[in-house]
């Protein structure tokens, strides 16, 4: 097995006086050769957002985009005609395609808004833009990794799905717990962030907001203590 470990004080940081964020990986003016991506996990961004602040219409294009909220709650608006709030709680998915603008606004006059932003590379260009958003306690089984988006080829009616072989995994922890995370396919590595509390793995331990890459695996044993929250994402690696 082969990991990678990004302490949370390693991240690059950006303070925009309406926003403040925390990059996982090369973005914006904070450029790390060593960190431009994992596998095609292009980006992972931490960002808070002042009240009634946000970002205004920009474009994308060939890029599947999930946004997390953490706290608080966004107003997003595109040029596919969706327009509309996304909670904490709640899950959105779009993949930009050929091209699509969105603008994201704090939608409180009042409180932060917290969330995370993740890019992963698509295994197909140019496909038609999607928007979708999902409430997540109904995909979540408490102590355990539950897969809440997965690659369209495998995705019912009702699931969250994006175009690539990627799995999207959030876990709850009520108490301490030792779970076994099975990579999908051979070739595929985990990207682990530890939301809230504390995790092992294979001898790694890890607080908030730290981060281990894991490949060269098919499976690996995560210990969590109580009131752990964890994001795990498994990409292809090249």
């Amino acid at each position: 097995m082969k990991k990678i470990l990004h302490p949370s004080s390693t991240r690059g940081e950006a303070d925009y006086g309406w926003l403040q964020a925390k990059y996982s990986f090369s973005f914006a003016n904070y450029f790390d050769p060593e960190r431009i991506q994992f596998g095609l996990l292009r980006v992972l961004n931490d960002d808070t957002v002042a009240p009634a602040m946000g970002f205004g219409k920009h474009p994308h294009q060939n890029m599947e985009i999930v946004t997390i909220p953490q706290s608080g709650a966004i107003k997003h608006k595109d040029s596919m005609g969706n327009e509309g709030i996304v909670s904490a709680g709640e899950i959105q998915v779009m993949s930009a395609g050929k091209g699509v603008e969105h603008s994201e606004v704090n939608a409180s006059p009042k409180e932060p808004l917290k969330l995370f932003q993740i890019w992963v590379f698509p295994e197909e260009n140019n496909v038609a833009p999607r928007y979708d958003q999902k409430k997540i306690a109904p995909l979540l089984t408490p102590n355990q990794l539950n897969t809440v988006v997965k690659p369209k080829s495998e995705a019912q009616d009702e699931d969250l799905w994006v175009h690539q072989q990627a799995y999207f995994n959030l876990g709850e922890f009520t108490e301490e717990t030792t779970t076994q995370y099975t990579l999908q396919k051979e070739g595929h590595g985990a990207y682990l962030l530890v939301i809230e509390g504390n995790a092992t793995v294979d001898g790694e331990n890890l607080g908030k907001r730290d981060a281990l890459g894991v490949w060269d695996t098919k499976m690996f044993s995560i210990s969590v203590s109580k009131g752990t929250r964890l994001l795990l994402i498994e990409v292809p690696m090249n």
